[in-house]
């Protein structure tokens, strides 16, 4: 037999019983174990004790939207003050602020630059615009990846859905002491919370309104520390009714919890009202 044929024979031998022992051998493969049964209220103190906390929340993002059939995409910013307000500036690749968005516990103010115009509205218009009832601090939980938090817990229940856990409930009410008004959420409401096994944080949620046949879901990963607590870099949204549906993915490239922030919106008399 020549060298060449040699070197052949014993190449291929070599690469035959790499591939017999390392398929063979046990150790190679990794087989996740099916997670335990929890029970809702266990879970639900892990969720917690891993939610994102903050007094001052400064994200910068990269967005895509879909809608209407059209795609855009978008750089921003978001500043938070807990419980109290959401700043949004949108700007277009161009690098000129296109919109500014000053949302607060009753209240939205949307300031258009790119045809002078602005809204002032009550907080219905962010309800109308995503095509879910939803109030100040669902949005704030959602743009964080933290659960609802001034909202009934003990009507869940807890399984296992697939590698998480699927927390399950139908019409989960408002603690009384935060209800402004006698008709504030009491729309039936069907909710699930999908938790990774491993930091109990949200990685899936989903909000159904029965009675409008209206949904939003939202999805978290790519999850990194920021001030030892975990937060999602990567955000995805879908909301949907029975005419249309809005898709948007958020990228955070920046977040940082150092504060406190200005909230800079002011209008000036260039400025046209519309009403929406």
């Amino acid at each position: 037999m020549n060298s060449v044929k040699k070197i052949f024979w014993y190449t291929s031998l070599i690469g035959l019983l790499y591939f017999v022992f390392t398929e063979c051998n046990p150790a190679k493969k990794i087989i996740k174990e099916p997670i335990k049964d929890k029970k809702a209220d266990y879970l639900f103190a892990q969720l917690k004790k891993n939610e994102f906390k903050f007094n001052w929340l400064n994200i910068k993002f990269s967005a895509t939207v879909k809608m209407h059939k059209t795609e855009n995409s978008f750089n921003g910013n978001i500043r938070i003050k807990k419980d109290s307000i959401i700043w949004i500036s949108v700007t277009p690749a161009l690098g000129i602020e296109a919109f500014r968005a000053l949302i607060t516990n009753d209240s939205v103010k949307m300031l258009n630059r790119l045809n002078d115009t602005y809204i002032s509205s009550d907080f219905a218009y962010i309800t109308n615009l995503i095509h879910t009832d939803i109030d100040f601090d669902m949005l704030q939980s959602l743009l964080v990846g933290n659960d609802f938090s001034y909202y009934e817990n003990n009507v869940f229940k807890a399984t296992v859905d697939g590698m998480q856990y699927l927390l399950s409930t139908v019409g989960r009410g408002k603690l009384k002491k935060y209800v402004k008004t006698s008709d504030d959420s009491l729309k039936l409401l069907v909710q699930d919370i999908w938790l990774d096994p491993e930091t109990y944080k949200i990685s899936r949620v989903q909000l159904k309104e029965l009675k409008e046949n209206q949904k939003l879901e939202a999805e978290y990963s790519d999850i990194k520390t920021v001030d030892s607590l975990l937060f999602p870099f990567t955000l995805k949204y879908n909301a949907s009714n029975e005419k249309e549906k809005i898709e948007i993915k958020l990228e955070n490239t920046r977040v940082t919890t150092s504060g406190p922030l200005e909230f800079p919106f002011n209008i000036s008399s260039k400025y046209q009202r519309i009403y929406k």
